[in-house]
């Protein structure tokens, strides 16, 4: 029964809630992100290079054929799609890398505000005073 308690209390502290809404959202920034590598920035470089869609750029290793009627697909190695993942996955590092630097920033920013001095406790003040009225 105990197992069950803290599960619970570890499900509701937030940590689950949390890890679940990372999730979700980075989900959705993997499509984001994937849109605009595959409509934004691959149509323009392929004109650059002559017109080339990336999605096309395949090495055939065995061509299909037609067997008794039925349609063996060729075996084909997608570098152009290989491609794509590499700039998506390039442009979401460097999203994650600008954010956590920010991040980062904003700590060192945080840390290096001087804080407020802590008054000096009630006896040494006391003795302060006795060291200045002596020196009179």
């Amino acid at each position: 029964m105990g197992m069950v308690k803290e599960f619970k209390e570890f499900a509701i502290k937030g940590n689950v809630i949390d890890l679940a809404v990372a999730v979700i959202i980075g989900g959705a920034f993997g499509k984001i992100v994937s849109s605009f590598v595959n409509d934004i920035v691959m149509p323009p470089l392929g004109v650059l290079l002559g017109g080339v869609d990336f999605k096309d750029l395949v090495l055939v290793l065995k061509a299909g054929y037609t067997e008794d009627g039925v349609d063996i697909p060729a075996v084909v190695l997608s570098y152009g799609n290989f491609i794509q993942n590499v700039v998506d996955f390039v442009i979401i590092a460097f999203v994650i890398f600008l954010a956590i630097r920010a991040i980062n920033f904003r700590k060192k920013k945080e840390e290096a505000a001087p804080a407020a001095p802590v008054a000096p406790p009630k006896s040494e003040v006391l003795l302060e005073e006795i060291r200045d009225l002596l020196k009179k």
